[in-house]
């Protein structure tokens, strides 16, 4: 059966920061992806984990717990944040292996309905040893959604350079010509 369209106004971020805006404000209200499973069922499609891990009420639940565990890693700090990442990160492990194409890494969980906030938290840290300064929230008033700014020079400043961004230079523009 295939899924519903994601309806988020950003995709395609790395995991950790796509799960984190799978709640977003449109027109003033706070929407939120995994209210229920067909959410979670189009947030593991539009990630690739679907039909690889488990679409349940306990994935959902837990997806969830890291993503307020990922919110708190963004907006607090790191001393506050840790010990609830690292609540997600204690339900997986790496495995490393030597197969015939060279040395691999697996994920491996005691119970699967972690993998998929385990994996999400896991890619977080991938952020943070990569470039943490390049984790971003959107400066757009209002805006709760994250980025990873791959930019050039690193200086993206918006969610999306056509909502967000626009708004920043009509409003600017507004005021301009209001005190003109």
């Amino acid at each position: 059966m295939p899924t519903a369209r994601d309806p988020r106004p950003l995709t395609g971020e790395p995991l950790a920061l796509d799960l984190l805006n799978t709640r977003w404000t449109a027109d003033g209200v706070t929407r939120d992806l995994l209210a229920d499973l067909d959410g979670l069922a189009v947030w593991l499609e539009s990630n690739r984990l679907a039909g690889i891990h488990p679409a349940d009420a306990q994935a959902l639940a837990h997806l969830r717990t890291a993503r307020e565990a990922l919110r708190a890693a963004v907006d607090s700090s790191p001393g506050q944040a840790a010990p609830l990442v690292d609540a997600v990160l204690e339900h997986g492990r790496i495995r490393a292996r030597l197969t015939a194409a060279g040395p691999a890494e697996e994920p491996e969980f005691a119970d699967p309905s972690w993998a998929p906030a385990w994996l999400a938290a896991r890619d977080y840290l991938n952020l943070l040893a990569r470039a943490p300064e390049r984790i971003r929230a959107c400066a757009g008033g209002g805006c709760v959604l994250h980025f990873y700014d791959t930019s050039r020079n690193g200086t993206r400043r918006w969610c999306s350079m056509a909502v967000c961004g626009n708004r920043a230079k009509a409003s600017r523009h507004y005021a301009r010509s209001r005190d003109a």
